[in-house]
């Protein structure tokens, strides 16, 4: 059966015809990578710098973007609205004035910027994947826009997302599956998945992101890149649209994506504390902190839901060894409460059975990596306990029987409950974790493994547990690439096969044993793998300072920021082994 309906495919057709007519401005064969390293190879930090030494200029700049925005998205189709043309006249603008003035606009001056799709741009769609939404152009700018725009950025391109923006798989009906740009096998992850994999393959200059349970940090993860989930109300959320307006039982969050902290910093100091039409935001602009020069960081490897893969806990070891080496102290501990998070998380967005979020699909067919988190909510309440007890009964497997419990259908009473039970938990960890041991830090895995190939989120969607517990938390953490998955180094052992902190048994068992398990090391070697450095409630500045630490200490030469895309990386790693 055809998958999608005459008007759809119509809706589905036309877009990807404007946004191929839009690619072809770019005045170079997408499918070929373009030479320009000297622009795409330099951050944001460097652009603005050689702009307003007069060594660049704004125009030079985006050209160079749009011609590798161009080519990544013929590798991995990243993104959705293409505006090459406006970027264009955005530039002229900025050179024009600057050859008047010799004055920069703003912080951000000549630095090209790509938005994921949801955020209003005055003129363009932000369908978010679904066919429903398309052909009803913004009247307005978000506010983060806007505040780039002041700034003196230059918006070129929209970039791809789930359906629904509630999975981690890149995919939906109007504008298809984003790949991960290391290889094609794998997703770059979500729901800012066709950020990172711009952003990966030097792209853009700069992204904006979104996160609920990890769509800021399991991209930035799964491509390489960096990110900073702040905490809710630091950055302004109008006009980013979703498709569960006014839910606050999780509060979405918006967020940098980039391939320096640098730049994640100068994103941050223009915006944090901004308020535009959003006035819940905190207004508290960035603060500079200065780092004691010993840190005390907390750190772990099994969350005890699903636990980290050989490779992402090396990722962690080797971070707290770097970091050791500089005279940080860093102290294992045993982080409570993940499972609880993740249920927390499920049962306050299922309490209406989904029926809001997958309302707008309209036409469109559900994509499979929404099956599993929204199967339980559907299930009639006989069927939903009979699973529940047939998998902890016959699988031992407590973990995910509770998981498919949560997943119900819920009264307003039964509601606030849980939001109650949210905030309880908060508290508890606070106790427990911040205030027992006096952490500056946590060093955390960002998922249990690496990447997942194309389809994984179809029954794995909770791994996401391990970016979900600082949602619920509220607490502002940042992802940042450490190495890469080596197959002599990170193979599976006995300690993942019997381990007595495995987590849930199924999810054990899909990941790391089986005839086909997940987490292949072989067919995965080279992926990169990052970790989370996570921070208290409202210290975003402070995170961004710890990144920095950790960076250094792990050293520049790791292949990973501005001038690293993908395709040397691929010519490297022919001529030379892993290790």
């Amino acid at each position: 059966m055809w998958p999608f309906s005459p008007s759809s495919l119509a809706t589905i057709t036309s877009k990807r015809a404007q946004q191929k007519q839009a690619l072809a401005t770019a005045g170079t064969p997408p499918t070929s990578p373009p030479d320009n390293d000297e622009f795409t190879d330099a951050t944001a930090t460097q652009i603005v710098a050689r702009i307003e030494k007069g060594e660049w200029t704004a125009s030079q700049v985006v050209e160079a973007y749009i011609a590798r925005a161009a080519y990544a998205h013929s590798v991995t189709n990243c993104l959705t609205e293409v505006m090459f043309d406006w970027a264009r006249q955005q530039a002229k603008e900025l050179d024009d004035e600057f050859a008047a003035t010799k004055k920069l606009r703003g912080p951000l001056h000549g630095v090209p910027t790509s938005f994921k799709d949801q955020f209003d741009i005055t003129g363009y769609d932000s369908t978010i994947g679904f066919t429903q939404w398309a052909n009803n152009p913004a009247t307005g700018n978000a506010d983060l826009v806007a505040q780039f725009l002041a700034a003196g950025a230059v918006l070129f391109v929209k970039t791809n997302v789930p359906q629904t923006m509630f999975a981690f798989e890149c995919s939906n009906a109007l504008w298809g599956r984003s790949t991960n740009p290391y290889d094609d096998r794998y997703t770059c992850g979500g729901s800012s998945g066709g950020e990172g994999a711009l952003l990966a393959m030097d792209g853009s200059a700069v992204g904006i992101g979104s996160d609920i349970g990890g769509s800021l940090r399991i991209p930035a993860a799964y491509c390489g890149i960096y990110s900073l989930k702040p905490s809710a109300a630091r950055f302004s959320a109008f006009g980013a649209r979703g498709p569960v307006p006014g839910f606050e039982g999780i509060k979405t969050v918006l967020g940098p994506m980039g391939r320096s902290i640098d730049d994640l910093q100068l994103v941050s100091r223009v915006v944090i504390g901004v308020q535009g039409h959003d006035q819940s935001v905190a207004p508290v602009p960035y603060r500079e902190v200065k780092l004691p020069p010993k840190l005390r960081f907390g750190y772990y490897t099994s969350d005890n839901y699903a636990k980290a893969s050989p490779a992402c806990k090396r990722a962690v070891l080797e971070t707290v060894e770097a970091l050791r080496k500089q005279g940080h102290e860093c102290i294992e501990f045993n982080v409570p409460g993940a499972a609880q998070a993740f249920y927390l998380l499920v049962g306050l967005t299922s309490s209406d059975r989904y029926k809001k979020m997958l309302s707008h699909l309209g036409p469109d067919t559900m994509e499979t990596s929404l099956f599993l988190v929204t199967m339980g909510a559907k299930l009639p309440s006989f069927v939903r306990r009979f699973a529940a007890w047939a998998v902890e009964t016959f699988f031992h497997d407590k973990i995910f029987a509770d998981l498919v419990r949560s997943a119900r259908p819920k009264s307003v009473g039964e509601y606030t409950a849980l939001v109650a039970e949210r905030d309880a938990f908060i508290r508890s960890f606070n106790t427990e974790v911040w205030d027992k041991y006096g952490f500056d830090g946590i060093i955390a895995p960002v998922q249990a493994v690496p990447q997942l190939p194309h389809g994984g989120c179809e029954k794995f969607s909770g791994l996401a547990a391990g970016t979900v517990l600082y949602n619920v938390l509220d607490a502002p953490a940042g992802c940042v690439p450490v190495t890469r998955v080596d197959p002599v180094k990170d193979q599976v052992t006995d300690e993942w096969r019997i381990g007595p902190d495995l987590g849930s048994p199924l999810f054990a068992a899909g990941l790391f044993r089986g005839k086909r398990p997940l987490y292949n090391p072989v067919e995965s070697a080279g992926m990169p793998v990052g970790i989370q450095v996570v921070g208290r409630k409202w210290e975003e500045e402070k995170v961004l300072a710890m990144m920095h630490v950790v960076d250094q200490a792990l050293g520049q030469n790791r292949g990973f920021g501005a001038g690293n895309w993908v395709g040397r990386l691929k010519a490297a790693a022919a001529l030379a082994p892993i290790g």
